[in-house]
């Protein structure tokens, strides 16, 4: 399979700001994006494709400690966990009227927020709890079924810790730098979907709100990198996520 980074936009400037057009590759391209690895006598070794920089995050994990112990803990706050699109968020000036923990860290996969797992906990038990990630799962390599079933086992350990907390995952979001990867990312949002009913959480289709009425992800909510989120980007999220924060929780 061709690597995404074959994938072409190209920019085009409009009255109300640059929009992005994503080309599929065409056939011919696709061959060159593939020869130059048929060609290699020994196999190279596989990268983690459009990981953060700040990858192994282990400054990360540590800041994450030292908040725990420094101050006093919030309680009932809202928790957010997961990879970089969470870690980016201003999760404080998003949601002022509430307490928050923000546990994002760049470039981390679901094996790794599992990894670290007691590590991301806050000290008081939190109200609701939302998640995102397995996004960089997929572009390192990693087969839709078996992030799937991570995530789930991410979304079970939470329900079996936070037993009346609400609990949410975002659904991975379209971004134009891995538009290629998007009928994988589709596959796990629609197994997580399909399982929340009956594993104890809620879904939150929030990739809808990042595509243009072609179809396509709307460039204008994302960074100039392709694939973090903008401001404008955030503000979509932050919406849809303050609307399932006041919904009441059903009752036990």
């Amino acid at each position: 399979m061709a690597n995404i980074s074959c994938a072409r936009f190209t920019a085009i400037e409009q009255p109300s700001g640059r929009r992005w057009r994503i080309l599929a590759p065409a056939a011919p391209l696709l061959l060159l994006c593939i020869a130059p690895a048929a060609a290699q006598t020994t196999p190279a070794s596989p990268a983690r494709v459009n990981a953060d920089p700040s990858f192994p995050f282990s400054t990360e994990i540590e800041a994450f400690a030292k908040a725990n112990e420094s101050g006093l803990p919030i309680s009932e706050a809202t928790l957010f966990i997961g990879s970089s699109s969470i870690r980016l968020w201003d999760i404080r000036g998003s949601f002022p009227d509430i307490g928050t923990v923000n546990r994002g860290f760049g470039g981390a996969t679901t094996p790794d927020v599992l990894h670290y797992y007691k590590r991301l906990l806050p000290r008081s038990k939190p109200r609701s709890i939302l998640v995102y990630v397995g996004e960089n799962d997929l572009a390192g390599g990693a087969d839709p079924g078996a992030v799937a079933r991570n995530v789930l086992t991410l979304l079970k350990r939470l329900r079996a810790d936070y037993p009346r907390a609400k609990i949410a995952y975002l659904s991975l979001k379209p971004s134009p730098i891995r538009w290629t990867l998007w009928p994988k990312m589709a596959a796990v949002n629609m197994t997580v979907a399909a399982r929340s009913h009956v594993s104890g959480f809620d879904y939150l289709d929030v990739g809808r709100v990042l595509l243009a009425p072609d179809g396509l992800p709307d460039a204008s909510l994302f960074r100039p990198d392709g694939l973090h989120m903008n401001a404008r980007g955030y503000t979509r999220w932050t919406r849809m996520v303050e609307n399932y924060l006041d919904q009441p929780s059903p009752a036990s």
